[in-house]
């Protein structure tokens, strides 16, 4: 019987664990890179919005309900928050869209009056109607996970874009083309 070949006779063997740990790095770095398809299609798309009633999310601003969608007018609708950071961030961009003539309502996500109030003293408000959904109710009924997020409803009430996260100056064109695409 004889023995197993020492390291020595295989050289090489020295080798496979850098080599192997090379290829995976290589395919880990690949992959974050250039991912398969980064786009999230949201199942909503195409489907009306469903019903709701929400009350006003502050003073001054009419709460939102889904009949208040489907005028024959097409709207943006977003989902924001005073407590989110990026929704302050897209604020500019909500106040361009509004210039321009674009309906826009907002739902408050788990918010209080007050702190809605200070929201849109401080950065603005660009909304026609704010409704306050505290318990996220509505939000999870129309698909959306995080706030911000935006939606283009037709004038019918029917969801026709799903925008995840904030409406930034290189997304207004995209905003535009879509309201334009749902009247």
């Amino acid at each position: 019987m004889s023995a197993a070949p020492s390291p020595a006779r295989r050289p090489w063997l020295l080798w496979v664990p850098l080599i192997g740990f090379i290829l995976l790095a290589t395919i880990f770095i690949i992959g974050l890179r250039k991912p398969d398809d980064p786009t999230i299609t949201s199942k909503m798309i195409g489907r009306p919005m469903p019903a709701f009633a929400l009350p006003a999310a502050t003073s001054g601003v009419d709460g939102l309900t889904s009949a208040d969608l489907a005028t024959g007018t097409p709207h943006l609708v977003n989902i924001f928050a005073s407590w989110c950071v990026p929704c302050a961030g897209e604020a500019p961009q909500l106040e361009i869209l509004a210039k321009n003539k674009v309906p826009i309502v907002g739902i408050a996500i788990r918010d209080r009056p007050d702190d809605v109030a200070g929201f849109l003293a401080r950065y603005g408000n660009p909304y026609a109607r704010i409704g306050s959904d505290t318990t996220s109710k509505v939000q999870i009924a129309i698909g959306s996970s995080g706030v911000p997020e935006t939606f283009v409803v037709d004038g019918k009430g029917v969801i026709r874009m799903q925008k995840i996260g904030p409406i930034m100056p290189e997304d207004l064109p995209g905003v535009q083309a879509a309201l334009e695409a749902a009247r």
